[in-house]
């Protein structure tokens, strides 16, 4: 017969688990590099850089603007943001959600990168305590090498 004693620490354990595992597995993702251009003041750009690293990607920030980089990464300035990155050979601008960069990643169309132009509110880096929980509806979009979107995902 088990004790009560053992079924607690049982029960214990598995929930000390359940509150373990996400670190965990946060902690054994593999990192991913890249680099960011920004102007130095902006800060929702610092919070999407923020969002980012909460899934395990790092960079390197440039704080001189990104119009010059955006046109050489060949992002259609009617796409653009306050922010590009370059990550594993993808150009990334504006807010886009690391689940989608890294769903990226691991297909590799054949693209330029992906975009979500302008700043839309409720974007990560768009969504903090100053836009009152106010989320509007908005893409990611997937540009092809001709300028030419998509719609990659879509957040209603």
């Amino acid at each position: 017969m088990t004790s009560t004693r053992s079924t607690r620490r049982a029960f214990g354990l598995a929930g000390a688990a359940v509150l373990i595992a996400p670190v965990w597995a946060a902690a054994q993702a593999p990192t991913v590099h890249g680099e960011v251009w920004k102007s130095p003041s902006c800060g929702c750009c610092k919070d999407w850089i923020a969002h980012m690293g909460g899934s395990g990607f790092r960079f390197t920030v440039h704080e001189v603007g990104n119009t010059a980089v955006r046109q050489r990464l060949k992002i259609p300035a009617p796409l653009g943001s306050c922010h590009t990155a370059l990550i594993g050979g993808y150009a990334i601008e504006g807010h886009v959600p690391a689940r989608d960069v890294q769903r990226l990643l691991k297909e590799r169309p054949e693209a330029v990168g992906l975009t979500v132009p302008g700043m839309v509110i409720g974007s990560p880096g768009m969504d903090g305590p100053d836009y009152g929980g106010r989320r509007d509806p908005y893409d990611v979009l997937l540009v092809a090498a001709d300028g030419s979107t998509k719609v990659f995902s879509s957040y209603r």
